[in-house]
């Protein structure tokens, strides 16, 4: 177990990074330092809450938990759709949909039971790939529909129907969003050895039951980012259009 005066000690290894920026005119210093006292705080607090809701094991408080996490993922995936009307709403279905699709299909099978110690921390990970994807979807589809302007306008002009002019940019999109965790998946125990599985060997679990746990991840993020990918893709598509069936110019 890791003491508080090693942990203590690896934080000098923030400098690297401060001195990197200091000396090549970065500017991130700021941020650095920032985003390594909200990490401080915030897993403190997260430690803190995990540690009384593990204890109470409520299934109502579990799941409170868990909407929490889509509400703020959604929060922060919708950045990138930033003045598209409506783009809240649906990353948070989008989510929503694919954690509570994954998360049921892991329960069934008996890989998870429903208890807050097993489903809040995969959960997790499902919400959390699933807020990038949605992220990379929506900044692609954007820019696809912008470049490919004047092509998407020629196929309305010639009587295709919003969903068919920007069929290829929703399929691009889509691709984007998969690619991270398709990329992942090629290098798994090769490349790295991703965080589950590193977390259990070493809290000294067998190396072959860890090999499990990371399998049922890499299935589970694969199925969870591409639903919310598709989800994403189609419904966001339909947005760039008014009600004359118009490309918005002023959402490019």
């Amino acid at each position: 177990m890791m003491s508080l005066l090693s942990l203590t000690l690896t934080s000098s290894l923030i400098l690297i990074p401060l001195i990197i920026s200091k000396k090549q005119g970065l500017k991130l210093e700021a941020d650095i330092l920032v985003g390594t006292i909200r990490a401080v705080l915030q897993l403190a607090l997260v430690g803190f809450i995990l540690k009384v809701v593990f204890g109470i094991n409520d299934w109502k408080l579990t799941l409170a938990i868990l909407l929490v996490m889509i509400f703020n993922a959604a929060f922060n995936g919708a950045k990138r759709g930033k003045g598209i009307p409506g783009i809240f709403p649906l990353v948070i279905f989008a989510i929503s949909s694919s954690t509570a699709f994954t998360l049921l299909i892991l329960v069934s099978v008996k890989a998870l039971s429903f208890q807050p110690a097993e489903v809040i921390p995969v959960g997790g990970m499902i919400i959390g790939n699933s807020m990038i994807a949605c992220s990379l979807t929506t900044n692609r589809l954007r820019e696809e529909i912008k470049t490919k302007k004047l092509e998407i306008e020629a196929r309305l002009a010639l009587g295709a129907t919003p969903s068919q002019a920007v069929k290829d940019p929703i399929r691009l999109a889509i691709r984007t969003g998969m690619i991270p965790t398709t990329d992942t998946m090629k290098t798994l125990g090769i490349v790295q050895l991703p965080g589950m599985m590193t977390g259990l060997i070493l809290a000294g679990t067998n190396p072959m039951e860890a090999i499990k746990y990371q399998l049922m991840v890499m299935f589970m993020l694969s199925a969870a980012v591409s639903i919310s990918c598709m989800i994403l893709g189609f419904l966001l598509g339909r947005k760039f259009f008014n009600a004359a069936f118009q490309l918005n110019d002023n959402l490019l």
